[in-house]
């Protein structure tokens, strides 16, 4: 099922959140963890995390016994990417570890990727 390995992990935690949350859908068997990159935010570009199943163009692996799926265009903003599941003081919910990342807004809600920020700056 691995035509993108080591694309993107998940925690533990994360993993056994997704399956949780998959596991309680009435399509649940046919659904994945969809990665995706969309424009938008004050930094250029925002994740979008939902369950989803696989498009023609998309790329889907399998870690911690969770599919995952990248389409084509977030797969070279999210390479090397770790998605977490955290609880904290202001709520809980799923998080990205992303290695490319250069900068991202105070919120923490939008972000800029290497490639991106060095055309940004002027000659």
């Amino acid at each position: 099922m691995s035509d993108a390995p080591e694309t993107i992990t998940l925690t533990e935690t994360a993993a056994e959140k997704v399956a949780e949350l998959i596991g309680d859908q009435p399509e649940g068997q046919e659904q994945a963890l969809r990665v995706a990159v969309r424009g938008g935010g004050c930094s250029g570009f925002q994740y979008a995390l939902a369950f989803d199943t696989k498009g023609e163009d998309d790329h889907i692996f399998e870690h911690r016994g969770v599919s995952v799926i990248v389409d084509k265009v977030s797969m070279q903003f999210v390479i090397g990417s770790e998605v977490d599941y955290v609880e904290g003081l202001t709520g809980a919910g799923f998080q990205v570890n992303n290695p490319n990342v250069v900068a991202a807004c105070g919120c923490g809600s939008s972000f800029q990727v290497k490639d991106e920020a060095e055309e940004s700056v002027p000659a």
